[in-house]
């Protein structure tokens, strides 16, 4: 469960163990989403007076892309999360990127907002199938770790045959 009572807090800090399923509506359109769920472990206490600190970690599987042969690739993401959440009527509250803001007359706090957010920015941006990967073929598409394609080699463009001569001249 990661929507937590507020005024359960007032008496012991609240464990935190619950899952951000890939079909959350919390989940935005272009989004690299889970495969099966985030899990998401941790503490919610108070930290003062419309204060409240989550501190605990995520991790899950994103699915994505490889960067060179555009095969589906499965990345496993793990990381820490500390949140700091406050009301919005607090003195210092608009002026603080890094505080989540809660309405005044709200009764719970809802992780799930912020986890996204922590998820979307440790998701890495370029993944690939593998190290070595060979990509696709520039020429027709062909995927390289499969086989050679029946391309032509690549012809050196003469433009540059002035600085190759330079280049080798001066070893």
């Amino acid at each position: 469960m990661l929507s937590i009572d507020i005024r359960s807090l007032d008496s012991r800090a609240a464990t935190v163990d619950g899952e951000l399923a890939a079909d959350d509506p919390v989940w935005q359109e272009g989004d690299p989403l889970p495969v099966g769920t985030v899990h998401v472990t941790g503490r919610l206490s108070t930290a003062g007076a419309g204060r409240y600190y989550f501190s605990g970690a995520f991790e899950g599987t994103a699915a994505g892309e490889c960067r060179r042969c555009l095969t589906d690739v499965h990345t496993p993401v793990a990381e820490d999360a500390h949140l700091f959440f406050m009301e919005a009527d607090s003195e210092g509250a608009e002026d603080d990127p890094d505080t989540y803001l809660l309405d005044p007359r709200a009764y719970a706090i809802d992780l799930r907002p912020a986890i996204r957010e922590h998820w979307l920015l440790a998701v890495p941006a370029f993944a690939q199938c593998r190290e070595d990967c060979k990509g696709l073929c520039l020429t027709c598409g062909a995927d390289l770790n499969a086989g050679e394609c029946d391309c032509p080699p690549a012809t050196a463009d003469a433009r540059w045959e002035a600085l190759r001569k330079l280049r080798s001249d001066a070893k």
